[in-house]
């Protein structure tokens, strides 16, 4: 709801009339399971995209990070806005670092990138007593269970606690370097039927063409991939210095932990959508040919 109280803020300052259509999805009520075993992504868009396309609904506002890398036929993402900090956040009452927490201290994330890159640092810290255990709910869900003493630690998205005024319970926040985020994490994006040519054009003025360019080509490794929930991949792109060069760093991971992590990255320089999804793909091949695959059901 805040991003899509957002979106209307934007808008109605461009001199558009909006009202929210308040809806909640499968992805917001399965809540016991993780995402890996009841669907996915496609869980958070489902009932928006039926709005769509029975003309309740104008546009949906997304976290793209939770957007299917293919959308169904039919419809279209209209626009990607300016991103928020993409980074990862650490949320703790009792310590600021993964190396202070106590022995077997329990750690919660529903993401599988966020698992294998926590184990991979324990690893290296010889901190095999720590538990991960998965972590369901919105964002005040996951950090009333993190109160309620379920866990001693908790790694969300910087991003949705920035945006709710909730900044002071991050106790640290993970460089790229510590923890490669998620496509399209930190971004929003729109989506409409695509043959609202109409909307299309309304939507361009909110449209942030760099950062739409790096999500582009994060989100065409995932594609590259399987794209899917049930793969620990990570995929971050940024800009270089001199802003001549789109770099990006992807990372997978072995969910049953047989198989040392995969890293790649590559730089080149982009100047549209077409050389983004260029760049993706190149880094998706590099993956596959250092041993990166999807999971069984899907390769």
């Amino acid at each position: 709801m805040w991003q899509a109280e957002h979106v209307k803020a934007l808008l109605e300052q461009l001199g558009h009339r909006v009202s929210l259509l308040g809806m909640t999805t499968k992805g917001d009520q399965i809540l016991d399971r993780s995402l890996s075993k009841v669907g996915g992504k496609g869980l958070f868009v489902k009932e928006l995209e039926v709005a769509l396309e029975e003309g309740r609904a104008d546009i949906a506002v997304h976290s793209l990070k939770d957007v299917p890398m293919d959308l169904p036929e039919g419809f279209a993402l209209a626009c990607v806005m300016e991103r928020e900090d993409p980074r990862d956040a650490w949320v703790s009452p009792v310590c600021s670092t993964l190396a202070e927490l106590p022995v077997n201290a329990v750690v919660g994330t529903s993401s599988l990138r966020r698992l294998v890159l926590l184990r991979e640092a324990l690893d290296a810290l010889g901190r095999r007593d720590v538990r991960i255990e998965p972590l369901r709910g919105n964002l005040d869900t996951r950090l009333r269970k993190l109160d309620d003493g379920q866990y001693h630690a908790i790694v969300l998205a910087a991003a949705g606690l920035k945006r709710l005024g909730l900044s002071e319970r991050i106790r640290h926040i993970f460089e790229p370097a510590e923890s490669l985020p998620a496509a399209g994490q930190g971004a929003l994006g729109i989506e409409v039927r695509a043959d609202r040519a109409d909307l299309i054009a309304a939507l361009k003025p909110l449209v942030h063409q760099p950062t739409w360019q790096r999500v582009a080509a994060e989100r065409t490794v995932s594609r590259a991939m399987g794209g899917s929930c049930s793969m620990p991949l990570a995929a971050y792109a940024h800009w270089n210095a001199d802003a001549s060069a789109l770099q990006l760093d992807a990372a997978w991971g072995d969910p049953d932990g047989r198989l040392a992590m995969v890293r790649v990255s590559e730089h080149q320089p982009v100047r549209d959508l077409v050389e983004a999804e260029a760049l993706g793909q190149r880094v998706a091949n590099a993956l596959r040919a250092a041993g990166a695959h999807p999971p069984a059901a899907e390769a």
